[in-house]
């Protein structure tokens, strides 16, 4: 095949919920600082742990020592023997408490020069704590509960009762496995369940429940306060089996335990092959595109008839193939790169994905034309395929002119898209060639050309106009003069109705090749467009002035004189 087609071709973790700490200052043993500009100021003396700090509405458990400037105690929670407790930026301490307390993490103790405007001001706190006084809090933060207000309005208020793992939350898709006990405000018991599973999106029990376990960890329990509008509303709820009756317009009081969840994830954007993780893999590589994936795979039809079974027999191989080689069908591709080794998913693939209208004999059972199948997939192992920064610079050249190839032989086949993402990967190892040598700059260059045009003509047989225009300004900036490349975008603005941008790179293409067919054509196509967007718009505008005219006689009607007067 030539370097591109003939001229005639028309037609995508900072993480969410991930929360830093309060801005504070960054302090070693020993060190003060400032914090905020009103004069509180914090000296470490023991470093906490981890990196999270309480935030406002949190309940946080202490320990002090309070003195004034000259050395005078006047009161402590350790002399007493019991930690003091109180909620974070509720005003229910001094404001330089409610300041400082936010800026340490567990374990942590800091001594606080609080100034009498973050105090007890000019009128101090007789006969303990003279006016204008400056006090010296030595603060050990102990723990802190979190309290959330996770809907915003106050209708689900969360109390974690005990930390989860990681960092991950559920999301809709997912199917969650929780234990939970639902109570009314006099402690009547509603309903319990030791483990109930359900997916977040479809909820269970209550909304509360699915708003709820969104925010949680794994092992994570907390304590939710539910406003009527996120419980029962209005309504209420009728007594039924081992459930209470729930009254109208009633809070509840809920434990909720998040145990785990499993998954689930849309590899497509229509929803068509879905993957439910099973068991989670190890580390955080995956297979990329090209990559050698050993798999043990069971493929059944909707009635569970197995079709197919790979590396489960005794002394049996597992199954090799090369992704997005066409070697499997194309939900199996698009699973497997997603997958970790060592993990296990249940993959379910539309007809779309998998054989379409067509049956397909199996190893063990025939599938019959539009089936929906479930894959369990184990990938026991994968090598990536090897990826540019690993490569030298012939290897790169080498390995962009294998991919325009495969995109060439994908395009033959009416397969564009494929094709399309060859000829974008074949630019991607040659895009930075900086230290490329000057024979290499060229072949790199001619590449680059060639796979652009193909790939522009692959976006306009797949109505993906803007991206066939950009294509081909990228080509033109490295040839001016190239006719394929002014042909291609002329076709995508016309396809884009910018006809006078259109109508400029044609001019352009037969100044350079007066005698090219394919630019002839598309210019005559171009002339017709243009005269039937002139002959709507000056229907379009014949009309309004119409109507204009129409409504001026209307109003143009002779003044009548009052005989009267």
């Amino acid at each position: 095949m030539d370097d591109d087609f003939d001229m005639a071709a028309p037609g995508g973790e900072m993480m969410d919920d991930f929360d830093l700490p309060d801005d504070g200052p960054v302090l070693k043993v020993g060190e003060e600082k400032e914090i905020g500009k009103q004069g509180l100021k914090k000296k470490l003396l023991k470093a906490g742990e981890s990196w999270e700090t309480p935030k406002s509405g949190d309940e946080v458990e202490v320990h002090y020592t309070v003195t004034l400037l000259d050395g005078t105690q006047f009161d402590s929670s350790r002399d007493r023997g019991t930690p003091f407790k109180f909620t974070l930026g509720q005003g229910q301490v001094i404001k330089g408490w409610d300041e400082g307390i936010k800026t340490m993490k567990k374990g942590e103790n800091a001594l606080f020069t609080i100034p009498p405007e973050m105090a007890y001001g000019a009128s101090g706190s007789p006969p303990t704590i003279p006016p204008n006084a400056t006090l010296q809090f030595d603060v050990e933060l102990l723990s802190w509960t979190s309290v959330n207000d996770i809907t915003k309005d106050g209708g689900i208020i969360k109390k974690v009762l005990k930390e989860g793992e990681k960092w991950e939350n559920p999301k809709d898709l997912d199917e969650v496995i929780v234990k939970f006990e639902a109570y009314l405000e006099d402690k009547t018991l509603i309903a319990k369940s030791d483990t109930v599973e359900f997916t977040v999106k479809e909820g269970y029990f209550c909304p509360a429940l699915s708003k709820a376990v969104k925010t949680m960890k794994k092992g994570e329990k907390v304590l939710l306060a539910v406003k009527p509008q996120y419980g029962f509303g209005d309504k209420g709820k009728a007594a039924s089996g081992d459930e209470g009756a729930v009254p109208p317009n009633a809070t509840l009081h809920i434990t909720l335990e998040l145990v785990s969840w499993r998954t689930v994830s849309e590899l497509t954007d229509d929803k068509k092959v879905i993957k439910k993780i099973l068991k989670e893999g190890e580390g955080y590589e995956r297979p990329n595109e090209g990559a050698v994936v050993t798999v043990k795979l069971i493929g059944k039809l909707q009635d569970g008839t197995v079709f197919l079974k790979k590396g489960h027999g005794e002394g049996e191989e597992p199954f090799e193939f090369k992704t997005d080689e066409e070697q499997v069908i194309e939900g199996l591709d698009k699973a497997v790169v997603t997958m970790k080794k060592g993990e296990i998913a249940l993959v379910i693939i539309a007809p779309e994905y998998a054989f379409g209208a067509s049956e397909s004999k199996q190893e063990l059972a025939v599938v019959p034309p539009n089936s929906t199948l479930y894959y369990e997939i184990e990938l026991v192992s994968f090598v990536k395929d090897k990826e540019s920064w690993d490569m030298n610079t012939p290897e790169k050249i080498e390995a962009a002119g294998k991919k325009k190839e495969e995109g060439n032989a994908f395009f033959k086949a009416g397969k564009y898209a494929k094709a399309s993402k060859r000829y974008e990967k074949a630019v991607k190892y040659i895009e930075y060639d900086t230290a490329f040598a000057e024979e290499e700059k060229k072949q790199a260059k001619a590449l680059k050309v060639a796979c652009n045009l193909n790939d522009a003509a692959s976006k306009l047989k797949l109505k993906e106009y803007k991206q066939a225009e950009k294509l081909c300004t990228k080509v033109l900036e490295l040839e001016g003069r190239n006719v394929k490349a002014l042909y291609r975008r002329a076709q995508a603005y016309i396809q884009l109705a910018d006809l006078d941008l259109a109508e400029l790179d044609i001019k352009k293409a037969l100044e350079i090749d007066p005698n090219n067919r394919d630019v002839k054509l598309e210019y005559k196509t171009l002339k017709e467009k243009m005269k039937e967007f002139n002959n709507k718009e000056a229907k379009f505008y014949g009309n309004m002035f119409a109507k204009l005219t129409k409504d001026s006689d209307k109003d143009a009607e002779p003044m009548s004189v009052d005989s009267k007067a």
